[in-house]
C-alpha cells in the first residue's frame, strides 16, 4: 500500500452539532470575525446557530458579509483589515465556498499587516494565519476540510492558493444547513463535488487512501446527478444528508491528489462566460474520464462499476446537467486560453500529462463558432 495523507482539521459532524459544541469556539478566543456572503448563512439557519453558540460562550463578533461569489482577493484583505481593528482572536467562516475560501484567505490577511492583496501568491507569510473555524451551508466545494481557497485576482483570474496555512482548526459539517439550498445551487455544488472526486480518481496522485474516499464518494454523487437528469427534483433529507458527506469525502480526496485539467480550463468559464463553477468544471469531464479510459483503464473500469453505467450514458448525463448552451468561442478566443495554460500544474497532474494544445482542441469540439 502507498499512501500519504494529511487532513489537521477538526471535523464534527452531525444535526445540531453547533449548539452541543460551542465550547469548541471558546477555545480560539474571545473576539472573533464573522465571515458570510450572500443570505445561505441566513437561510440555512448556520448563523442563527452559530451567534447563539458565540452567545453562549461570551464571545464578543464583528461581521464581514460582503462575500461575492468567486471571491476577490481584495477583498478579503480589506476583511483583514476589518479583523485587525477589531483586535479578533479568530476567524469563523459560514457559508458556501466562496464564504468559506474567503475566510481562509482572511485569516492570513488578518496575521500580516504587511502582506498586500496579491502578495498571498507568493506564499511569503511572516505569521502563521488566525485560528480559523468553518461551518459549511452547501454540499459542493468541500471547502471545510481542504488547504484550499481559491479567489479572483485584479486581473479578473481565478487562482487557487494552498497550503497548510489554509487549513482550518475546526469545521462544523451539519448537513441540515444545506435543506435550503435552491434546485440550480444544489445542482452546480454537486457537479463540483462531482469533478473533485472524479478528478482526483485519475490523477496522478492517486493513492490507496485517496481510493478509500473516492469509493465513498462517486457513487454517492452519481446517484445524486442521476436523480436530477431523471427528474428534476431535489433529493429528501436522507439524500441531502448523503450528498453533504460525499462533498466531504471528495474534499479529502482532493487534499490527496489536488485537481486536474477539468478545473484549470473551467476557470475561464466562469471568468469570461458567468458559468458556475461547479458546471464550469464538469464542461470538460468527459474529456477527462476519457483520458482516464486510455491511460488509466483498469481505474477506469472500476469507475463505470461504480456508477453502474457506460461511457455513452455517463457524457450525456453530465453534459445535459453542465448546459453549455450558449458559450462560443472564436479561434483567437481559444489561441488565448492556450497560452495561458501553457505551465498549469494541474494540466501536468491530470493522466497522461496534458497539453494545452490537447485543451485547445476540446474548446474547439465543445464551443467553436
Amino acid at each position: 500500500m502507498n499512501f500519504s495523507f494529511n487532513m489537521p482539521v477538526k471535523v464534527i459532524g452531525g444535526n445540531g452539532v453547533v449548539r452541543e459544541n460551542s465550547a469548541v469556539f471558546a477555545g480560539y478566543g474571545k473576539k472573533c470575525l464573522l465571515v458570510t456572503g450572500g443570505s445561505s448563512a441566513d437561510k440555512s439557519g448556520a448563523k442563527a446557530d452559530v451567534l447563539a453558540a458565540l452567545s453562549e460562550q461570551g464571545i464578543e463578533y464583528t461581521v464581514f458579509d460582503e462575500v461575492k461569489p468567486n471571491p476577490l482577493a481584495a477583498d478579503c484583505h480589506r476583511a483583514g483589515q476589518l479583523a485587525r481593528d477589531f483586535e479578533v482572536d479568530f476567524i469563523l467562516g459560514v457559508g458556501g465556498g466562496s464564504a468559506l475560501d474567503s475566510a481562509k484567505a482572511i485569516a492570513v490577511y488578518a496575521a500580516n499587516k504587511t502582506l498586500s492583496a496579491e502578495e498571498i501568491y507568493d506564499y511569503d507569510f511572516i505569521l502563521p494565519p488566525l485560528p480559523l473555524i468553518l461551518v459549511g451551508t452547501t454540499a459542493g466545494t468541500g471547502s471545510e476540510v481542504t488547504g484550499v481557497s481559491v479567489l479572483t485576482r485584479e486581473n479578473g483570474r481565478k487562482q487557487s492558493v494552498s497550503g497548510q496555512n489554509f487549513y482550518a482548526k475546526a469545521a462544523f459539517a451539519d448537513p441540515k444547513y444545506t435543506y435550503s439550498v435552491p434546485y440550480s445551487v444544489t445542482v452546480s455544488t454537486a457537479l463540483d463535488a462531482f469533478a473533485h472526486a472524479v478528478e482526483g480518481w485519475f490523477s496522478n496522485r492517486f493513492d490507496d487512501v485517496a481510493k478509500l474516499f473516492g469509493q465513498k464518494a462517486i457513487p454517492v454523487l452519481w446517484e445524486a446527478l442521476k436523480r436530477f437528469y431523471e427528474t428534476g427534483e431535489l433529493p429528501d433529507e436522507l439524500g441531502r444528508n448523503d450528498l453533504y458527506y460525499a462533498s466531504l469525502y471528495a474534499g479529502m480526496e482532493l487534499n490527496i491528489c489536488g485537481s486536474a485539467f477539468p478545473h484549470g480550463m473551467g476557470y475561464v468559464l466562469t471568468e469570461d462566460f458567468g458559468l458556475p463553477h461547479g458546471r464550469a468544471c464538469t464542461a470538460f469531464m468527459p474529456a477527462y474520464v476519457k483520458r482516464g479510459m486510455e491511460f488509466k483503464n483498469p481505474l477506469a473500469i472500476e469507475f463505470f462499476t461504480m456508477i453502474g453505467t457506460n461511457y455513452p450514458e455517463f457524457e450525456k448525463i453530465i453534459l445535459t446537467l453542465t448546459d453549455l448552451s450558449g458559450i462560443k468561442m472564436t479561434e483567437e478566443q481559444i489561441a488565448a486560453y492556450c497560452e495561458r495554460w501553457q505551465s498549469l500544474k494541474n494540466f501536468k497532474n491530470s493522466p497522461g500529462g496534458y497539453s494545452a494544445a490537447e485543451a485547445g482542441q476540446v474548446l474547439r469540439d465543445l464551443f467553436l463558432k
